[in-house]
């Protein structure tokens, strides 16, 4: 479904991602692992088009490379930023209704499905995004995403700062995701959550993969989890 084979990324003459391959398969969560600066979040910008990069990325035999942002989200991929940009000025639905793209056919999601997924945003649904807390923010960008109807959605960081009933409804949704065959590449630093949802995990440092299995092959590595993910 998603393939990358030796991606180098750079941020003007600094060179970032040194050789990053893998695949995502569809409706499988894997988790991109690694401490801050490891290049997970550059991974994920490269794959939507969002910074320089040389190698292959292939969406459904598709390349990607040297495609706009936007023609990329038209392809059936959503990404969920770190730092969430919402519209502050605009409703909850307002924002949902931005999320929306057409296409020939009936999406996945409505706003129903969202209400359901996320109770506190029906509760919030006509008040400005910008006077929300920073869980229902989450929620509302992941929503937005969701609109779109992708077939792959990439989360960074979903889980940040965020109290740990509204990191259980983020795994949660998660769950939903995968039953609904919907791929879902995430970036994480909190093992637990990965290793919880994740069927597959990857672990980067300095810019490469470093490690590749399941959650309970990353259990059993200790050099890895103490060589690159623990502080």
């Amino acid at each position: 479904m998603l393939a990358l084979d030796d991606v180098h990324a750079f941020y003007g003459k600094s060179h970032v991602l040194h050789g990053v391959s893998f695949k995502v398969a569809a409706g499988e969560i894997v988790a991109l692992l690694g401490r801050n600066g490891s290049g997970r979040s550059t991974t994920v910008k490269a794959i939507m088009g969002m910074v320089e990069g040389s190698g292959s990325i292939a969406w459904r035999g598709q390349a990607l490379m040297g495609r706009k942002p936007f023609e990329i989200a038209h392809l059936g991929l959503g990404y969920v930023p770190e730092n969430r940009d919402i519209f502050p000025k605009l409703t909850v639905d307002q924002n949902l209704l931005l999320g929306c793209k057409r296409g020939a056919r009936s999406p996945r999601w409505s706003f129903d499905d969202m209400y359901r997924l996320f109770p506190r945003l029906r509760e919030r649904q006509h008040v400005e995004a910008g006077v929300l807390s920073g869980g229902e923010q989450q929620m509302l960008t992941l929503a937005r995403t969701l609109m779109g109807d992708p077939d792959l959605i990439m989360i960074d960081e979903p889980t940040e700062g965020l109290a740990p009933k509204i990191v259980a409804l983020v795994a949660d949704t998660l769950r939903e995701l995968e039953r609904r065959g919907i791929a879902v590449l995430l970036v994480e630093q909190k093992l637990t959550i990965a290793l919880e949802v994740s069927r597959r995990c990857l672990v980067m440092g300095h810019g490469r993969i470093v490690f590749d299995g399941t959650p309970a092959e990353l259990k059993a590595d200790a050099y890895v989890r103490k060589e690159w993910l623990e502080v």
